[in-house]
């Protein structure tokens, strides 16, 4: 005779739903909400206050000073970077784009996903220098989001999709890195790059003494982080090049990784804490005074139709154009209809599109006509409903899918 299940108590409920592959995505949403809700109340003087709240730190002549909402997006999003390093290098090495055969489709497809959103925006802002600043941020994808929306499905999503998506994003990932680093800097600060500089031949001894003290990398990441922010490099990309030094096996002992202990220890952090704080430091738009006119403006228009018909057009024909020539295949478990589904699905661009926007028009801000995150909230929303019906019309019913 069975036993009866024990009652699910709170905390239990709150560990099993931490433990969820798309929980971060959904606390991610709850963030945005938030902000949303509480920039159109009475709290919104508030939320604007603390946002701008002043905050430094000073070690004898060196001092940062920053509001709030910069230490986020400059500092806890570092920690964001470094972790997505930190997958890249684990995913390279071992995982799966380690294979040649699981690499091409998604590299193809994010390829396309980043230039047709590009392009349509240019088409769209061509004779506006100011919003032209503004061309890269329908290129990226949120994978935290785009998963949630797959967990909605449960187990009809085949493995292979998760995997298609997962990969595509590092990729998208990878791409929007490059464009920060090469597009989005201010005026250059060699002094503070030539510290940058000597940082990496000190990390790079390290690695190659197979060194696996995480304090040494954290100390050495930290002088990177100040030099680059100090550089006019926008300061996340320290956290890339930090991961890329991070020893992937200890040779004492060949079964600890400290690259997927610091992994294991920081996805938590990011996942339920770092996105969530980012998200709602800077999804809270203001609604009051927004018109046809603000709706209809060129920026936030051109970012929509990049994300939601962008994504999916480059995505699918680009991944179209690599099966069809022989490059790659279509992978078990996936059909053109379930592929289109999921390029679709790749228009959900909230996290780092609002990041790229924040660098964009940092100098000019959003006291002008337009608000780049309407664009970005708009084509995001539209991607992730119309991923989410389609794939529930294309996908089997049928449970434990592989």
């Amino acid at each position: 005779m069975s036993r009866p299940s024990e009652p699910t108590t709170l905390p239990s409920f709150f560990a099993g739903f931490l433990k969820l592959e798309a929980a971060g995505g959904m606390i991610l949403m709850f963030a945005a909400i938030c902000a949303l809700l509480i920039a159109n109340s009475p709290l919104q003087s508030w939320y604007t206050l603390l946002l701008d709240l002043p905050v430094g730190i000073r070690f004898g002549a060196l001092e940062i000073a920053k509001p709030l909402l910069l230490w986020i997006n400059d500092g806890l999003m570092a920690i964001f970077f470094f972790l997505v390093g930190l997958e890249l290098k684990r995913e390279l090495i071992e995982g799966e784009l380690s294979d040649r055969r699981n690499i091409l489709l998604p590299a193809a497809g994010a390829l396309g996903g980043m230039a047709i959103p590009a392009l349509i925006y240019i088409l769209f802002n061509r004779d506006d220098s100011v919003a032209l600043q503004g061309w890269a941020i329908p290129a990226a994808t949120d994978i935290a989001f785009a998963l949630g929306v797959l967990a909605l499905l449960g187990s009809r999503v085949p493995t292979a999709i998760k995997i298609f998506l997962t990969s595509l994003a590092i990729f998208d990932d990878i791409g929007a890195i490059i464009i920060i680093a090469i597009f989005y800097t201010a005026h250059i600060s060699m002094i503070a790059l030539t510290v940058f500089a000597c940082c990496i031949p000190v990390l790079a001894v390290l690695n190659r003494l197979n060194v696996t003290s995480k304090a040494l990398y954290i100390m050495v990441g930290m002088i990177m982080w100040v030099a680059m922010l100090k550089s006019g490099v926008h300061a996340t990309l320290a956290g890339v090049v930090l991961a890329m030094f991070i020893p992937m096996r200890s040779k004492e002992n060949p079964d600890y990784s400290p690259l997927k202990d610091m992994e294991h220890d920081l996805h938590a952090a990011v996942a339920f804490f770092i996105l969530p704080l980012f998200a709602f430091a800077n999804a809270g738009i203001s609604f009051a005074g927004i018109g046809s006119e603000q709706l209809l403006h060129s920026v936030p228009l051109g970012i929509a139709l990049g994300l939601f018909l962008g994504k999916q057009i480059g995505v699918f024909t680009f991944c179209w154009l690599a099966i069809k020539s022989g490059i790659t295949a279509l992978p078990k478990g996936m059909s053109w209809p379930s592929l289109y589904a999921t390029a679709v699905l790749c228009g959900i661009g909230f996290t780092m599109s609002l990041f790229i926007g924040s660098l964009a028009f940092e100098e000019t801000g959003v006291s002008q006509i337009f608000d780049e995150r309407l664009g970005i909230i708009l084509g995001s929303l539209l991607s992730g409903i119309t991923g989410y019906l389609l794939l529930q019309r294309t996908l089997p019913a049928a449970q434990n899918r592989d």
